[in-house]
């Protein structure tokens, strides 16, 4: 057999796997997003089994994808390169808490423990919202569509509509996710970008009036919260998926419900 149909069988052969592998990242991507939409729509009993079900598949498909690309996104890489966005989303949080206590809208934890029991749970749900963002989504859109700036796109077009019909949240995760994905191709840092959305998550909650963002309810669970509350919700235990913020602030607004926009 001549040299040129060697190298031309291992074109060919090279094309079918390139093929394959893109075609097993489109598998993984459609089932593990249909998925987490038949969560957030689905009622109970039935959205507890969904959820295990989104959350098996999302784990082995990491599990079998698993290389060494994927272990060094994992791993602390220019954390001073990066440290410069947590600082300014400290000073947006920082604007965001000024004007929300001249509104009388500022609902703060009453004391540094009661934070950080209200909270830590949603620090590392907020590094968990990134790996999928940016691992398990835009990896295999980079890998399918073959254009980085299509890629960013369809990432944060299906992050946001994750978040339907909460306005506030699928607003604010269509510019969050834009940022935090061009972040990443440029820093490589996932655990910088999940402190970010830790504390943009953090100052929504406590800033916003639980009337308003229906806290921080998507899907099923934004549609079913009643339209008059009288006082705020602890959590969202009634409804298992969260979004850009899965706890609210514990301590009441500062001004009654009652004057928040229905």
């Amino acid at each position: 057999m001549s040299g040129e149909a060697i190298s031309s069988n291992g074109s060919r052969s090279a094309l079918l796997l390139y093929n394959q592998s893109r075609g097993r990242a489109l598998l993984e991507l459609c089932v593990g997003y249909a998925l987490i939409l038949l969560v957030i729509w689905t009622p109970r009993p039935w959205q507890r089994l969904l959820y295990i079900a989104a959350l098996a598949w999302i784990l082995l498909a990491t599990y079998l994808s698993f290389n060494s690309r994927i272990a060094t996104l994992l791993r602390p890489s220019r954390s001073a390169r990066s440290l410069w966005i947590i600082a300014a989303a400290l000073l947006v949080a920082g604007i965001a808490v000024v004007f929300a206590f001249r509104l009388q809208t500022l609902h703060l934890a009453h004391g540094a423990a009661f934070f950080i029991r209200s909270f830590w749970g949603y620090a590392l749900w907020s590094l968990v919202q990134q790996f999928l963002l940016q691992c398990f989504f835009l990896l295999r859109l980079l890998r399918i569509l073959l254009s980085q700036r299509n890629a960013v796109i369809t990432a944060v077009c299906l992050f946001g509509i994750a978040h339907i019909p909460n306005p506030i949240l699928t607003t604010l995760t269509l510019i969050w996710g834009s940022i935090a994905c061009l972040l990443f191709l440029r820093y490589r840092n996932l655990y910088t970008l999940g402190v970010v959305h830790a504390i943009f998550g953090i100052t929504l909650a406590i800033t916003v009036p639980g009337s308003i963002s229906r806290n921080m309810r998507v899907g099923l669970g934004y549609l079913r919260y009643p339209s008059r509350h009288h006082h705020l919700h602890l959590s969202q235990s009634d409804h298992t998926v969260s979004t850009l913020a899965c706890v609210t602030a514990a301590a009441p607004t500062r001004r009654s419900v009652r004057h928040a926009l229905p």
